[in-house]
């Protein structure tokens, strides 16, 4: 299988690339700049390609041509940005940098739709091709987040799934949106789960439970795919 990771360098992307794939497999990273001392799993191939989403039109180009030739089975759009006082108490709409509420949406929303259009005909050659893209509960109706920008983006992602669904369906195309809550991501893969859970006291997900449902979902046959996931903290109290 060959799966490629949008946002690959650090956090959840990180792990993804250090925790997904089997012997055999291809994973390849894309981001702006390649991290150092990535582990990946035994067997597992790393490739990357050197991309910056926030030029979507360039990057997307650059990011096909590494994949045309070779193949791609699975697209993994792991890439956001928010307001500088984002899920901050001190968060207000109308204190929003014009230039920065632009770039979240060229990020969130323009991005992923240049980069799978240019990227479907090469998935749609996959015996099972699949997209996942990291949404948020922020994108979820009554959320309960006031980031516009950032919520309105995470929205969007869902639009893009369901059409995508329909568009593809007769070419068994499963698009996935993981709806998720605030994450740990100060504590790496290589760090105990069992420890990582502790950080924040039910209040962060470990990157390692995103892995797991990750894998879960690369695992499926060809008959099945997962629509939607929300995967909120223990102790969020919106859920």
């Amino acid at each position: 299988m060959k799966t490629m990771v949008i946002g690959a360098s650090k956090g959840l992307g990180r792990a993804l690339m250090e925790g997904l794939g089997n012997a055999g497999d291809t994973l390849i990273g894309v981001s702006r700049t390649r991290p150092d001392n990535l582990n990946p799993m035994a067997g597992v191939e790393l490739r990357w390609v050197e991309a910056d989403l926030g030029q979507p039109d360039k990057a997307a180009r650059v990011i096909e041509q590494a994949v045309v030739d070779g193949g791609l089975d699975t697209l993994i759009y792991n890439l956001g940005i928010w307001e500088d006082l984002a899920f901050d108490p001190a968060y207000a709409f109308l204190a929003d940098r014009d230039e920065q509420l632009q770039d979240i949406i060229t990020c969130n929303v323009t991005s992923p739709i240049l980069l799978i259009k240019r990227l479907l005909p090469v998935l749609l050659e996959s015996a099972n091709p699949r997209i996942i893209l990291t949404g948020s509960t922020s994108g979820l109706t009554q959320s309960g987040r006031p980031e516009v920008a950032f919520g309105a983006s995470k929205f969007a992602l869902r639009g893009i799934a369901d059409a995508l669904r329909e568009g593809y369906r007769a070419q068994r195309l499963g698009v996935t949106c993981l709806n998720l809550g605030n994450l740990n991501t100060e504590d790496a893969l290589s760090v105990p789960r069992a420890q990582a859970e502790q950080r924040g006291e039910g209040s962060l997900i470990p990157v390692h439970d995103v892995v797991q449902i990750v894998r879960m979902t690369l695992s499926l046959s060809s008959a099945s795919f997962v629509k939607e996931l929300t995967l909120p903290a223990i102790d969020d109290e919106r859920f």
